[in-house]
């Protein structure tokens, strides 16, 4: 069964950095558009970033533009999110989303990120 698992959260100081990882299984990672979706306390969820199956193609919501990177590794099944320059208002639980049709088809279980002195 599809499988997304994400990892690499943690409390973090503004301005720091974190990577977060979502490791993919029963599908092949390599055909998939992907995703990082995140929700704050008490706020809807909002979209942060996407990359095509190959890589080559990414996209980013305004507010994370020139301080997340989002990568994969299709060999190793993975889809990485750099998170630099972390501010207060990023904090939210991350979670990766699988892309199908005209919508999200499967989640991971999320990884939260705190952002706080």
């Amino acid at each position: 069964q599809v499988q997304l698992v994400e990892s690499g959260g943690g409390l973090v100081q503004p301005g720091g950095s974190l990577r977060l990882s979502c490791a993919a299984s029963g599908f092949t990672f390599s055909a998939y558009y992907m995703s990082w979706v995140r929700q704050a306390p008490g706020k809807g969820l909002e979209w942060v970033s996407s990359i095509y199956s190959g890589g080559k193609n990414t996209y980013y919501a305004d507010f994370v533009k020139g301080r997340f990177t989002i990568s994969r590794d299709n060999a190793k099944n993975t889809l990485y999110l750099q998170m630099n320059s972390l501010k207060s208002e990023d904090t939210a639980v991350y979670y990766c989303v699988r892309k199908e049709g005209g919508g999200y088809d499967y989640w991971g279980q999320g990884t939260q990120v705190t952002v706080s002195s």
